[in-house]
């Protein structure tokens, strides 16, 4: 059974809290709740993991990457995800709930993931979930 990371960055904890208007009322531990259920569907382990610290985010993908987990889904990053994204063997989905462009430029962190999932949601986490199971079945 292939096993999923899905790293939630920095604010991810103040979901339901604020900025309601852009991101909806769901916290932190309902979007969990959805990506558990979401995961178990597509019969795929799903690992999650939450940090405000870039470092302690860098940190858990080299551990992934370590440990053989297969892939990874995440929130926007700085440089030095970049630099650990690059590095890593496993295919990496960037996941927004909202739709970030509208807002500014595209993040960093997108130019060395597979691909990018923005502005659906919850439902987000359900489309990167199935595009990685699909990229590690064409990887076999």
């Amino acid at each position: 059974m292939p096993r999923i990371l899905v790293i939630h960055g920095a604010g991810m904890n103040m979901r339901g809290k604020v900025q309601t208007e852009i991101f909806g009322p769901m916290t932190l531990p309902q979007y969990d709740e959805r990506i558990r259920g979401d995961a178990a569907e597509l019969g795929l382990e799903v690992e999650i993991f939450h940090s405000n610290i870039e470092g302690e985010v860098v940190n858990k993908i080299y551990e992934a990457n370590d440990r053989g987990i297969d892939a990874a889904a995440f929130g926007t990053g700085y440089p030095a995800l970049v630099a650990a994204l690059s590095q890593v063997k496993f295919p990496t989905i960037e996941v927004h709930i909202s739709n970030p462009i509208r807002r500014g430029p595209a993040s960093q962190t997108a130019a060395v993931s597979q691909g990018v999932v923005a502005g659906f949601g919850v439902a987000g986490y359900a489309l990167a979930l199935r595009g990685l199971k699909d990229l590690l079945a064409a990887k076999k």
